[in-house]
């Protein structure tokens, strides 16, 4: 029913109004009785055979729904109906910022793809927080940033206010340094910045009376020789392990007119890189670590492709809006197949 009557008419309005539009209408939709219910038995899956043990948490399925989608936290409960096995809230910075101009999202329909710049637009961390502390049971992880005016030296300082305000209120942390649409913030994946930020957050994490699960999210633009950097600076930072990927800058082989568009492409294009990144991290490291595998996944096939090469769980966006909530069940069934 979504890609035959409901997505055509979406994809007839600007992409980011649609967005305020169908959450507007998912938590208006969620608040009648038993309709949450009714879209659990269409989209969940309950399967003990589902279940991930990941990071030294159990994850009821390994289909998540990555940051960028529910940034400020406002809809994980209801988007946990769709059969998602885990919501990642963010980038979060510690002070709200409205992010880029306008317009700043566009659909490559030809590519199956998106293009945003939105640039970590979001209400602020603490905003957030109040909003976790009605979780009703999903797992959460908590995907952090700096602000836009916040310059790198002085980077880490973002990342700890984040840090701290969400600790007690999300099951795993991404450290978010790939965005291409915050200035300068890629080259906080460099070697020494990226090492001394991992490790700031780490000491902080070990006072902690349970320490949590700290991931690395990375640029699918990275090099070959960079990637080796990445698995020494997991080894050396002892943090728990990589979401690969976030968008990319690369525009080779797309069709569409927008995409000339600035800002990071994810979708369908992406689809082989990502697998190409996290096969190499996973063969190069030895399978040290665990691996979230993000970008393309448009299929039950894509998800499965990643998982061979060698990620523990997956996450969609892009394909979740181009597919529906339907894509989530038929990974879930192909997996049960396999």
């Amino acid at each position: 029913m979504y890609k035959i009557l409901i997505k055509p008419i979406l994809f007839l309005s600007d992409p980011e109004k649609v967005h305020h539009f169908t959450f507007s209408m998912i938590r208006f939709v969620c608040k009648i009785p038993l309709i949450s219910g009714f879209i659990k038995s269409m989209y969940v899956i309950l399967d003990k055979r589902l279940e991930r043990n990941v990071m030294g948490l159990t994850f009821k399925n390994p289909v998540g729904l990555a940051a960028g989608f529910d940034k400020d936290a406002k809809l994980y409960n209801e988007l946990s109906n769709f059969g998602f096995g885990f919501v990642e809230i963010g980038t979060l910075t510690p002070k709200p910022q409205e992010g880029n101009p306008k317009k700043r999202l566009f659909r490559l329909k030809e590519d199956q793809a998106i293009v945003n710049r939105m640039g970590f637009n979001n209400g602020g961390v603490e905003e957030a927080v109040e909003r976790l502390r009605k979780n009703k049971g999903v797992l959460v992880g908590g995907n952090i940033g700096k602000n836009k005016i916040t310059p790198n030296q002085n980077a880490v300082d973002d990342y700890v206010i984040c840090f701290n305000a969400l600790f007690d209120h999300v099951d795993y942390f991404v450290v978010n340094v790939s965005s291409p649409n915050t200035p300068n913030l890629r080259a906080l994946q460099d070697k020494e910045p990226l090492t001394a930020l991992l490790n700031t957050l780490q000491e902080l994490n070990n006072k902690k009376e349970k320490a949590k699960p700290i991931l690395l999210k990375i640029a699918p633009d990275l090099t070959d020789e960079q990637l080796l950097d990445i698995i020494d600076i997991v080894k050396m930072t002892k943090i728990e392990g990589v979401i690969a990927t976030n968008t990319t800058i690369s525009r080779e082989g797309l069709k569409s007119s927008n995409k000339e568009e600035i800002g990071g492409l994810s979708g369908k294009p992406l689809t082989n890189r990502s697998t190409e990144v996290i096969r190499f991290l996973s063969e190069k490291s030895n399978k040290a670590f665990p691996i979230i595998g993000v970008g393309g996944i448009h299929s039950a096939n894509d998800a499965i492709e990643k998982i061979k090469a060698g990620a523990d769980l997956v996450q969609l966006y892009t394909g979740f809006i181009y597919e529906g909530p339907q894509l989530i069940k038929d990974i879930n069934k192909a997996l049960l197949k396999h």
